[in-house]
């Protein structure tokens, strides 16, 4: 498939952008800075653009069979790139006439809520509702703009992000109130899942959790 990836230069995008392409992918990565985009191969374009832009997103996105998004910012930068960036592709799509769009939000909030408390008290009181706070409300207001797409959407809800290896043994679309859960998982894994969905419709149009 040719696929095209926001957020392709963080952590979790690069994880995605190189499985992709592992699995014999056309990979479209939109990133602000190709060459701080250390990923070479032959399947791989790398195209330079801000998802705040409106008109430079609608013409990324032409041409493409499905659309993942990994954007996000450092929970200390306050910004609306989750939410302006995700309507701009939303919008974007609509134009296009593309589908599937796979995109990464969070555990924690709305109606998984639930799962903070499976966390550590000082990540479930001081930085949830002191320093993600507002990360978590411009979560919310991106899963609205998906949600109301009208697209063949999915929206992935990771728990707390490591950098631990791909294991592909995770659980995924559990309830928020689910005691197994640990509330944290590698973003190869995230990579992986995401990945799946781009054919699946096992979650079509649902926020399925994904967690050790």
């Amino acid at each position: 498939m040719q696929l095209i990836i926001f957020g392709a230069n963080g952590k979790t995008g690069r994880q995605l952008t190189q499985q992709a392409l592992a699995a014999g992918h056309r990979v479209t990565a939109f990133v602000r800075n190709p060459a701080s985009l250390d990923i070479e191969h032959p399947l791989l374009t790398k195209l330079a653009g801000d998802a705040l832009n409106e008109a430079a997103v609608r013409e990324a996105v032409k041409g493409h069979d499905a659309v993942l998004s990994t954007l996000g910012s450092p929970a200390n930068k306050i910004g609306t790139i989750r939410s302006q960036g995700t309507l701009n592709i939303v919008k974007a799509m609509q134009a296009a006439g593309i589908r599937r769009f796979v995109c990464q939000t969070s555990l924690g909030y709305g109606d998984s809520v639930a799962t903070l408390r499976r966390t550590p008290f000082v990540f479930r009181f001081i930085i949830v509702p002191f320093i993600l706070k507002k990360g978590f409300a411009d979560h919310a207001l991106q899963e609205s703009h998906v949600r109301s797409s009208g697209l063949d959407w999915v929206i992935v809800r990771p728990g707390n992000l490591t950098d631990g290896p791909l294991t592909e043994k995770y659980r995924h679309g559990f309830a928020a109130n689910d005691p197994r859960i640990q509330v944290k998982v590698s973003r190869a894994d995230v990579a992986h899942f995401m990945l799946q969905q781009i054919k699946s419709h096992a979650y079509l149009r649902q926020t399925p959790g994904i967690s050790y």
